[in-house]
């Protein structure tokens, strides 16, 4: 792609951990074959994490470790966020840092410990930071409430040596990351924020008893009225779970260490409100926590309702505690192993199988066109010219960033779907995300024809507009292949620019390259007669 301003790579998803590993893949087979295999693994990997940490640091029971390592793997907002997010479900290090995060109470190796827990969050920074941010919260305070609850019985040792590797980790990690995250926040193009109609995404309270789209039990009108979208159903948990998870919680109500996740999950649902609590669609007036939290520096960068997201772990962690309790009582008391292996069996069956993942939608995509196949591309761009699609490139319609992606990035294409800091030339100190580059009058006139709106007068300023914004995009060539309301794009560029595109390959094509180079040329008078 080419934006005039450059992207920077820290603030956007591109999960260097991953996809440096995975070049060959790409390479070779093309980004839509690495994509599918980057979230086939990533999900893979994950579950099989879950189980590894959970049979060996939490349970003894595989099946108790199967049982929460699966709903962890497969809980509907790793389902939901499968349809797009591949760095938000690749959480296959979350359960390794916890389990390195409490190995730091080790006595005699705390420098070694440390060094663990500094390469898997370090690895962790270059796949999500969001992950990483909510693991580090959830970390935090548990280690803190336990060792309140354990003060009288902890020893001195064991907390010095904790805080000892702790910081290890802590000077390891900042040294590590001092340099990207610099960038990410302060270096060019950084943006300082989410837009504010984002930070105000929350979860409706409503939705943690309902059930998502793909969710054997789900109701796709019920869902979409309570999440913002299909890739932010990061609750719904239905009622059966949600009382699954409370029972466990009260029947294991002497550890500690349970009482103290239960408060977890409850924090992060009250966080994943957002700064105003909603009910089934309606907003009850009422203000949320992160109505105090949503305008802090870094948190402001943060999606309320993935919140909702850290309850997931949680919970895989009670079940797999609630599975090997019950273990543990059919070994002691035998005669009751008939009602209590029943009894679990069908709480369980009860809130999980509604939960159970559908297979994920897909559709099939558009075929490239020849203009990019072909080559014919490559008389009109170089390194100092691009291809400006129609419309341009965005979330709703990213067909070009495939283009060039086909050509190797060799094509290189105006516009993107990315986050970048708004330009507002009202108010300069503005730099909250876009999710494109900064609104164009002519990006803004195809995207409104594109949505069906009237096009409106071509008048010389508006002309002059687009010639100004062809040149800020160092257009050589304008395309525009075969999709809905192309006609009205079609006759709208052409009377912009004055004279009628040819059919290449499959597109329409403006070759605008001398106008775009010329300083005197002029858009003005130039509509057809």
């Amino acid at each position: 792609m080419n934006y005039p301003d450059g992207v920077n790579m820290m603030a956007n998803t591109s999960v260097l951990a991953v996809s440096l590993p995975m070049t060959p893949v790409t390479v070779l087979f093309g980004p839509h074959v690495a994509f599918n295999a980057f979230l086939t693994l990533a999900l893979a990997i994950t579950g099989i994490s879950w189980y590894l940490v959970l049979s060996r640091q939490f349970v003894t029971s595989r099946l108790a470790a199967w049982v929460g390592a699966l709903f962890v793997t497969f809980a509907p907002s790793m389902v939901a966020h499968a349809g797009g997010h591949p760095n938000i479900v690749s959480q296959f290090l979350v359960p390794l840092i916890i389990w390195r995060t409490l190995a730091l109470r080790t006595p005699g190796r705390a420098a070694r410990n440390g060094l663990i827990l500094a390469g898997l969050l370090v690895w962790q920074a270059f796949i999500n930071l969001e992950i990483l941010f909510m693991t580090a919260v959830g970390l935090g305070i548990f280690c803190t409430a336990m060792a309140i609850s354990r003060r009288k019985r902890i020893a001195r040792a064991e907390v010095t040596t904790f805080l000892r590797a702790l910081g290890v980790t802590a000077a390891v990690t900042l040294a590590v990351l001092a340099y990207p995250l610099s960038v990410q926040f302060f270096g060019p193009q950084s943006y300082h924020g989410l837009s504010e109609f984002v930070r105000y995404f929350g979860t409706d309270l409503g939705a943690f008893t309902a059930y998502a789209q793909r969710s054997i039990a789900g109701n796709s009108v019920t869902a979409a009225r309570l999440a913002q979208n299909a890739s932010e159903e990061n609750s719904f948990f239905g009622w059966g779970l949600i009382i699954l998870f409370f029972g466990l919680v009260a029947w294991m109500r002497r550890s500690a260490a349970v009482l103290t996740l239960a408060g977890l999950a409850l924090l992060f649902g009250a966080l994943s409100l957002g700064p105003r609590v909603h009910l089934n669609g309606a907003d009850t007036g009422v203000n949320g926590i992160w109505a105090l939290l949503h305008s802090v520096p870094v948190l402001n960068s943060a999606v309320p309702t993935r919140w909702a997201m850290a309850i997931a772990p949680v919970i895989g962690i009670v079940l797999a505690l609630g599975c090997q309790k019950a273990s543990d009582l059919m070994k002691a008391q035998p005669s009751a192993r008939g009602p209590v292996r029943v009894a679990m069996i069908t709480a369980v069956a009860m809130a999980l199988v509604p939960l159970a993942p559908t297979p994920l939608r897909t559709a099939p995509m558009e075929p490239v066109p020849d203009f990019v196949t072909s080559g014919a591309w490559r008389q009109y761009v170089d390194d100092n010219h691009t291809v400006v699609a129609l419309p341009l490139p965005d979330s709703q319609y990213p067909d070009p960033m495939r283009w060039s992606a086909y050509t190797g990035q060799d094509m290189r294409i105006a516009s993107a779907y990315a986050l970048l800091p708004a330009q507002n030339p009202l108010d300069p100190a503005d730099r909250a995300a876009l999710f494109s580059p900064p609104w164009r009058p002519t990006s803004g006139l195809m995207s409104s024809i594109k949505q069906g709106n009237p096009t409106p007068e071509i008048t010389d300023t508006r002309r002059e507009m687009t010639l100004a914004d062809l040149r800020y995009w160092k257009a050589g060539v304008v395309v525009l292949t075969p999709q809905e309301r192309d006609i009205e794009m079609l006759r709208a560029m052409t009377d912009l620019l004055g004279f009628q595109p040819t059919w290449t390959g499959g597109a329409w094509v403006w070759n605008v390259r001398a106008m775009v180079d010329d300083p005197k040329a002029t858009l003005s008078g130039a509509a057809l007669s």
